[in-house]
């Protein structure tokens, strides 16, 4: 079945082209009055063929760039406060960037239609963060200034996805090959095959390993780069997404699939890892043309939207609780056939940032879940208690003259962690000292502003009041060498940097200035993975061998050190039981994956006890048949 010859025939001579937009369908007109009265002929065929269609003007019938800008400029009240216009020439769209977008929308979306029937550009609008983001204007001017190109490969995806459509057709079989993360943290790699397609669930790297165990193993039979239909990106912490830019490197010229939260976060953690590769006197793995291939063939999905990926696979993201656009992947296989749930990382409880993952899909046959947290000794005490025993840690610290360093995960924990103390210096819990921001944790930020959507809604409340928690007086940026001299000579002092599990990055230079100070502390609130220089610390070690500007120095651990657990962004043992105990409809079989060997195991256990269902620990390289 032709569907875009179907559609143009049912449109008798209104269109001079229709293409795909990846999964939807996009028809241009050159009849003005087709464009503005031709609804309700699109509505009639999307009930037919159950797939989008946006209808839009032809180039020839579009206003004058310069005269549309000024039309927008009348159109759109001046209290939505504009910051860019951008016109996507061959896609017939223009996206305006404004400080408040609700009030370029419209009641109802007036406002946008008026921009439509008045310039005849389809209008899109976007958050401007009020944080200044260079990664997120270099991302919008990549994804622009490629229109073409990118035009024409989001039509190539959507020629691939109708080829073989047939909403009838029943597949024989699916499979997962576990490339990484099967009982360990770190490198989660997953390739899911049915007879029509090849996916890959996440491609990350182990930042705490060194040599071949850091990869997932891409050079095996079952692996052809080339076959590849599509990877969907879960969240942007590396071990989830740090080896995607080199995919890209090695010939890969699919789509990526992920929120576009995640795309900006990936592409700026990819950038930092080339330069803490640098740093490291060692080459990267990939350059910045390679991160900029990732981005142009990025298709973002808002949570909830539906889509087809591949002729037999259609795709749903929903909020995962874990960091800022986390998504649980839906894939429902060969037109219902087996319904998989991916939960990559997930926290199934409030916390300050986010609200808690969904427990609630369409159909659900498997799950492949994270354990990070998973044995019988993972139960996190109650949020209030962790915030107080936290808070108290840190007054001792300052009273005695002390500074506190937090390395921290830039994504999703720093901003965490920068809520707390904000309210708590707020309301006086905490004895008002400077709490200095280093590593890309404010770019981050920054990113966190353009998307509150995804937040919690206190947090996107904040942000849409112009109380942004992030933008707090509390709260200074450390931008250079220099400025980190201050902080290290000067007093007391509460210090957030990446990484979070001391490999590479400003924390790894504060720890090495604040480690011989007995009144100074280091306290970890997120996960130290087995092999880094925090989980050696964590575990108690006095003395540390650290590499400084090519040479080998011991550094004696005199201060303080402390773990709080309760502040993960992973679930924790309950919060996991807790989420198969609500998860509708029932799954039949559970996949543990994302956890240290006793962890997976001592879940898998609990899981099939308590829910009578098949549960498997997969090995790293292992394939199991779902049907």
């Amino acid at each position: 079945m032709d569907i875009l010859k179907n559609i143009t025939e049912q449109l008798h001579g209104n269109v001079t082209e229709a293409s795909f937009e990846g999964a939807n369908i996009v028809v241009y007109t050159d009849n003005a009055k087709f464009f503005r009265e031709g609804e309700s002929t699109i509505k009639e065929i999307v009930s037919q063929i159950k797939k989008r269609i946006e209808l839009r003007a032809d180039q020839k019938i579009l206003m004058p760039q310069e005269k549309a800008e000024s039309e927008i400029k009348k159109i759109v009240p001046a209290e939505a406060e504009i910051t860019n216009i951008i016109f996507d020439v061959q896609r017939s769209v223009v996206i305006v960037e404004a400080k408040k977008p609700g009030m370029v929308i419209g009641k109802q979306g007036s406002i946008l239609d008026e921009i439509r029937n008045t310039t005849f550009w389809a209008a899109q609008v976007q958050r401007s963060p009020t944080i200044k983001s260079n990664i997120t204007d270099n991302i919008r001017e990549v994804l622009y200034a490629n229109n073409n190109y990118r035009r024409k490969f989001l039509n190539s995806i959507g020629q691939k996805i109708y080829k073989e459509w047939n909403p009838e057709k029943v597949d024989e079989w699916v499979r997962l090959t576990f490339l990484g993360g099967g009982r360990q943290v770190g490198r989660s790699c997953i390739l899911l095959q049915t007879p029509n397609s090849k996916i890959l669930l996440d491609c990350g790297l182990d930042v705490a390993s060194q040599g071949a165990d850091k990869f997932p193993y891409l050079d095996i039979p079952e692996f052809n780069l080339a076959q590849l239909d599509a990877i969907i990106i879960s969240h942007a912490h590396l071990d989830h997404v740090g080896l995607l830019p080199y995919l890209y490197k090695m010939g890969y010229r699919g789509p990526v699939y992920m929120t576009a939260p995640s795309r900006d976060i990936a592409a700026l953690l990819a950038l930092d890892f080339i330069g803490v590769a640098y740093k490291q006197a060692a080459k990267p793995l990939f350059d910045s043309t390679d991160i900029k291939e990732m981005v142009k063939h990025s298709i973002c999905l808002n949570y909830n939207e539906v889509t087809d990926i591949t002729p037999d696979v259609r795709l749903t993201l929903y909020n995962s609780g874990h960091v800022l656009g986390g998504a649980i992947c839906h894939l429902n296989i060969g037109n219902g056939l087996h319904n998989l749930v991916y939960t990559g990382d997930f926290k199934y409880a409030h916390s300050r940032l986010l609200e808690p993952a969904i427990a609630s899909f369409p159909r659900v046959e498997t799950v492949i879940t994270e354990s990070t947290y998973g044995s019988k000794d993972d139960s996190f005490p109650p949020r209030k208690e962790t915030e107080d025993k936290f808070i108290d840690l840190v007054n001792k610290t300052i009273e005695r003259g002390g500074k506190v360093l937090i390395p921290e995960l830039g994504l999703g924990r720093a901003q965490e962690t920068m809520l707390i103390l904000e309210d708590a210096m707020h309301s006086g819990r905490i004895k008002k000292v400077p709490v200095y921001i280093d590593g890309m944790i404010w770019d981050i930020n920054a990113i966190h502003t353009a998307y509150p959507d995804f937040l919690s809604n206190k947090v996107r409340t904040d942000v849409f009041q112009d109380n942004n928690p992030f933008m707090s007086e509390f709260f200074s940026r450390v931008g250079s060498p220099q400025e980190r001299k201050i902080v290290i000579e000067g007093g007391p002092c509460i210090v957030l940097a990446t990484s979070g599990m001391l490999v590479g990055g400003a924390s790894v230079e504060y720890f090495r200035e604040f480690a011989g100070n007995k009144n100074n502390m280091i306290c970890f609130v997120c996960y130290q993975g087995v092999g880094s220089l925090g989980r050696q610390v964590q575990d108690g070690a006095t003395e540390t061998r650290m590499q400084i500007e090519g040479k080998e120095e011991v550094t004696k651990i005199e201060m303080q050190v402390e773990t709080i657990t309760g502040f993960s962004a992973h679930a924790g043992r309950n919060e996991l039981l807790s989420f198969f105990n609500n998860l509708n409809p029932k799954s039949k079989r559970i996949i543990i994956n994302h956890g240290e060997v006793s962890k997976c195991l001592d879940l898998a256990s609990a899981l099939y006890k308590l829910n009578r269902v098949e549960t498997n620990v997969p090995r790293t390289l292992e394939t199991l048949r779902l049907r």
